[in-house]
């Protein structure tokens, strides 16, 4: 094989290693967001409900 086949087989296989990775990354980000939305709300909700304990 030539020098320029062997170099992009290999800058593919980077490449497509590169963007699994990168899709990972974006992926836990989200699931991040999310998780943190949730327990922000889920504090919230306790929050109220102390405070109609405290005001009964």
């Amino acid at each position: 094989m030539s020098a320029g086949a062997l170099f992009g087989m290999n800058f593919l296989a980077y490449a497509i290693v590169f963007v699994l990775v990168a899709a990972l990354v974006v992926a836990a980000c989200f699931i991040g967001i999310k998780w943190r939305k949730s327990k922000d709300a889920k504090a919230v909700l306790e929050s109220g409900a102390s405070e109609e304990n405290n005001m009964a």
